[in-house]
């Protein structure tokens, strides 16, 4: 059997986006990945559906793995002739015992590769809006450990060295031992009067940053009840945090927010949580399938000439649409004369991208206002083609019949049951780490509570937010309570309502 290979990867201090281009590829490409509790579990997504994943932190029925264990972990399955990653919190080689790992490797005879991730010691304190490092402060900083009990013997940290410095001073994980720190640093010569700050879970929802200074900072985090994983940083850069605090400013700070969207459209519902602070967690209730019976929308394609009227009530429906259009080796020139219809900016938008002229969006993006504006315009028996979701509702092609149109309501596709992993779903939600669940169409309600198994009691306490009057109608049909419906009825209109929250 051929030996494997080992990747130790730093995945950086919780923000799944700082892990790094190369870190990213090595959980792409694993075949086992073995992760503590410092690993965002939204990395966990880049790894292939086969990969065998390996938790090696605390759980409710163990505690952490010695790292002995840890190391034989790696080496039993590199002999095995697999690609592992091993993803690690921060980087590897700062204080993440990467070092060691490597040696128990090399004497295994497996290869293995360092991927160096963005550590804690400068990234949280820049999350909390304090700089290691100012020109006009401190042009240094050290990097200690806080595991280390300050009054043992023969303590590695020269007290009367760091304590003298002008520099920055960032003590990992040294909450338990706060107060000896202190004490230690002031003995040595460090002013009382220092700033001190702590950052718990930094760049995650649940950032927390404390304040104090070197005689009283002790006292304060038993106050407030901080633990680890902390970062302690003390020096004059902490008295920057007040003008440069950033990351806990955003408007959706602090907010784990549910995307039930399809994959294929999410992204842009993502990003615009992330960019306003908030951590998205995609869980797409919905997927997009053809229509059962797909030969409607190639005999309506078909015979394209014959309608005065098309009218579209989603991008997927522009999507596919086109898609059929351009399969029959048809184009935009074949709709000319016809009169499109959109049902908001952004299924206008998909056809302005086309190079056509929409004739006619609705102020209020639902089919009753479509209606209200086609009444003066279709003339009885003019042939009108609606091209939608298979499970649509029937107000649009009944109406539009009662005009005197010849209505074709074909499916140009499906809503089927998301292939979200409802296991962590649920267990998200149990947790209580969930904090808001967004709904953008009726689907994802529905298929939501299926992925929930019907549970509705895991909602406890979860804000539900709703794009619009329908998606809240159905909500409200199956026993739901909506926090919040966008007043606009876009996703544009949604993220509003969320700021707005």
């Amino acid at each position: 059997m051929e030996t494997g290979y080992v990747y130790l990867v730093g995945a950086g201090p919780g923000d799944p986006k700082l892990i790094t281009v190369k870190g990213a590829e090595c959980i792409a490409k694993a075949e086992v990945l073995v992760y503590d509790r410092l690993a965002s579990r939204r990395l966990l997504t880049l790894a292939n559906p086969s990969c065998e994943m390996i938790y090696v932190g605390k759980s409710p029925d163990r505690h952490t793995l010695r790292q002995e264990e840890i190391n034989e972990v790696l080496v039993k399955k590199g002999l095995e002739g697999k690609i592992v990653t091993r993803l690690k919190g921060g980087d590897p080689f700062v204080f993440g015992r990467g070092g060691e790992e490597a040696e128990a490797l090399l004497n295994a005879g497996i290869p293995f590769e360092i991927v160096p991730g963005v550590t804690s010691a400068i990234s949280v304190p820049a999350y909390a809006g304090i700089p290691v490092t100012h020109r006009d402060l401190t042009s240094s900083f050290a990097v200690i450990t806080g595991h280390e009990d300050p009054n043992k013997n023969s303590s590695a940290i020269a007290w009367e060295h760091i304590a003298n410095s002008h520099g920055t001073l960032i003590f990992l994980m040294g909450v338990a031992n706060l107060e000896l720190i202190a004490q230690k640093l002031m003995e040595n010569g460090r002013s009382k009067t220092t700033p001190v700050a702590l950052i718990q879970w930094g760049t995650r929802p649940e950032q927390r940053t404390l304040v104090g200074e070197l005689h009283n900072i002790a006292e304060l985090v038993e106050r407030e009840k901080f633990t680890n994983p902390s970062i302690i940083i003390v020096g004059e850069v902490v008295s920057l945090r007040d003008k440069l605090q950033w990351f806990e400013k955003k408007a959706l700070f602090g907010q784990r927010i549910v995307v039930t969207r399809a994959r294929q459209q999410a992204s842009v519902l993502s990003q615009a949580i992330e960019d306003l602070g908030g951590e998205p967690w995609e869980f797409p209730a919905i997927d997009l399938a053809p229509p059962t019976n797909p030969e409607q929308l190639v005999k309506a394609v078909r015979q394209i000439k014959r309608f005065e009227w098309l009218v579209f009530t989603s991008v997927n429906g522009v999507d596919a649409f086109f898609k059929e259009l351009k399969n029959q080796g048809k184009d935009v020139r074949d709709l000319a004369g016809i009169e499109l219809v959109a049902i908001g900016p952004a299924t206008q938008a998909a056809l302005e991208n086309k190079g056509l002229r929409v004739s006619f969006v609705p102020e209020e993006y639902r089919a009753e206002k479509i209606i209200e504006g086609l009444a003066s315009r279709v003339l009885p028996g003019q042939s009108v083609l609606l091209a939608r979701a298979e499970e649509a509702r029937d107000i649009l092609p009944e109406s539009l019949k009662a005009l005197g149109a010849d209505v074709w309501d074909v499916p140009a596709y499906k809503t089927v049951l998301g292939q979200a992993n409802k296991e962590e779903l649920q267990g998200l939600l149990r947790d209580h780490l969930i904090h808001t669940v967004t709904f953008t169409s009726s689907s994802t309600v529905r298929n939501f509570l299926q992925l929930l198994d019907g549970d509705r009691s895991l909602l406890k306490g979860v804000k539900l937010f709703s794009i619009g009057p329908i998606t809240s109608a159905t909500a409200r049909e199956l026993g739901l309570t909506v926090y919040r419906e966008a007043e606009k009825y876009t996703i544009k209109g949604l993220v509003q309502a969320l700021v707005e929250g």
